[in-house]
């Protein structure tokens, strides 16, 4: 076996021994397996397979002593911690998206210079299916950088009979010009959606029927853009645009997913303000359900808003 062939299977410490160019201290991270709802494919979701981590930080060697002082070093439980933020922050499909994100997170780190991930599935079959990637401080754009937390939004859901109102226009109009940014939610349509009798089939068709009816919405006042990734929204609220929530991808990739049904489209409303982390919840056209955050209720033949 050649040197080549044996490094491209050896662990990511000899890797990075390899490739290493500058003297550089290391830590490594060996076979940490977590379980985890991991994948692309249909038959991946709702089930938990084991996942192998192993990770190499290369850091720049500390001037002077030591003193056996941990705040000096990048501790192991930093690594640990940054697999943990990221498997516990959305539903990944591909190993190659959490790795990057582990990496990314990983060099934000002071001490932090280079990472090498190894990521492996390890219950698809008798093998081990995996990635492995190299970052450098110098190739992450916001290695080291405070993130900028997302602004809190004023969440609006409209019933049917509020969509179809005379004042909707202005009830956009009001909530647009207050101190935070509009996301809007809607139920389905009134139109019955097929029944297949099986809950996680029928679960998809009910969030698309409330996607289908947030395009419909979108079409009434062009401001209005259908979103439907927690990237779009962040750059949604950052940027000023009224959103329509559009609700399959982040209720079926969150960790913590909402335990209603879709066709109750006011509770996951609930949830979604709840998981951005709203300010406030009107709703139009229905009760005003009870929620952790301050709710309002305004009726349909109300124009005016408090």
């Amino acid at each position: 076996m050649t040197d080549d062939i044996r490094l491209a299977f050896a662990h990511p410490s000899a890797r990075a021994e390899a490739s290493g160019t500058t003297p550089c201290d290391r830590i490594s991270l060996r076979d940490y397996t977590v379980e985890v709802e991991i994948g692309a494919f249909q038959l991946e979701r709702g089930t938990l397979q084991r996942v192998k981590f192993n990770i190499v930080v290369e850091v720049a060697p500390i001037a002077g002593p030591i003193d056996d002082d941990v705040d000096r070093i990048l501790s192991y439980d930093r690594v640990i911690e940054a697999i943990g933020i990221e498997l516990e922050a959305e539903r990944i499909n591909l190993l190659e998206t959490l790795a990057a994100r582990v990496a990314e997170r990983i060099l934000v780190e002071p001490q932090a210079e280079r990472v090498f991930v190894r990521i492996e599935k390890l219950d698809r079959g008798p093998f081990a299916l995996g990635v492995e990637i190299v970052r450098s401080r110098d190739g992450v754009s916001h290695a080291g950088q405070t993130h900028q937390e997302a602004p809190h939004p004023r969440v609006l859901f409209l019933t049917n009979e509020a969509i179809a109102s005379l004042n909707l226009k202005g009830w956009i109009d009001a909530l647009a010009s207050r101190d935070a940014p509009l996301i809007i939610c809607a139920g389905a349509a009134d139109l019955a959606a097929p029944q297949t009798g099986h809950a996680m089939t029928q679960r998809r068709i009910d969030l698309l029927a409330i996607e289908q009816n947030a395009w419909v919405l979108a079409a009434t006042d062009l401001r209005c853009k259908v979103v439907e990734t927690r990237t779009e929204l962040d750059w949604a609220m950052k940027n000023g645009q009224i959103c329509v929530w559009a609700p399959s991808k982040i209720v079926l990739d969150a960790v913590d997913g909402p335990s209603t049904n879709p066709r109750d489209a006011l509770a996951l409303a609930v949830w979604f303000a709840s998981e951005i982390q709203a300010k406030e919840l009107f709703v139009i056209g229905a009760d005003a359900p009870e929620a952790g955050i301050p709710v309002q209720a305004i009726r349909v033949d109300q124009p005016a808003l408090p």
